[in-house]
């Protein structure tokens, strides 16, 4: 009797515990297979240069290089593969970066594993998964043509990085753990905090983390 052939599914994360996590929970499925994983962006680049999966399971926060760099990078006619975004960041607020940047789906990791399996049965099949808030939300914007973040100025404004230095302010990181959660030099950290600062049109740092516990609050509540 002939054996169908598994899925291959690459995983991208920096958290050996998660992707452990999702392994097992993608290879509960008789016809998934982990074919590989990388822990950054610059690693899997080098894996997919003897890799031909079926799909790739992301998370957009990783050290170094931008997952959402990476995502871009792996959905381009070049490559062309299917990814699926699972993170921790609110769905509301990262979501649609993801989703124009090239991804399939979006789903959050406090999502149930039945979650998470139902979203990458559907990008297989050639669809999007994303949850039903978030659905109609960009439906609204394609037929009004108009964006309407729900948290109004970091969102539109800040880059994905910066987006994401800002809520690990909110969160009470300083600049040092920022740095070594997001594999970054101390100064770097302090030039995207200075351009938030900006961007923000914000007076002094300590507005800047003022806003930023406000913002983190935000997300929390909504």
């Amino acid at each position: 009797m002939h054996t169908p052939t598994p899925t291959r599914i690459f995983l991208v994360d920096d958290h050996p515990l998660v992707r452990r996590g999702l392994k097992l929970t993608l290879e509960a499925e008789t016809d998934f297979k982990v074919c590989a994983e990388a822990s950054s962006a610059e690693e899997a680049v080098l894996l997919f240069s003897h890799l031909n999966p079926h799909i790739v399971v992301l998370d957009v926060s990783l050290p170094g290089a931008s997952g959402l760099d990476l995502l871009k990078r792996i959905t381009t006619e070049e490559m062309g593969y299917p990814v699926l975004v699972v993170s921790r960041h609110e769905e509301m607020l990262y979501a649609e970066r993801a989703i124009r940047a090239g991804a399939r789906g979006y789903v959050m990791k406090s999502q149930p594993p039945k979650t998470f399996i139902a979203a990458v049965r559907k990008v297989l099949a050639g669809g999007i998964y994303v949850s039903d808030a978030m659905n109609e939300r960009l439906l609204n914007s394609l037929v009004t043509g108009v964006q309407h973040p729900i948290h109004q100025s970091p969102a539109e404004v800040l880059s994905t990085r910066e987006l994401e230095v800002f809520e690990m302010m909110g969160r009470g990181l300083g600049t040092r753990d920022i740095a070594s959660r997001l594999a970054l030099s101390i100064k770097t950290v302090e030039s995207y905090r200075a351009r938030i600062k900006m961007k923000l049109n914000l007076a002094n740092a300590s507005e800047l983390v003022q806003h930023a516990v406000q913002f983190s609050d935000s997300i929390a509540a909504a």
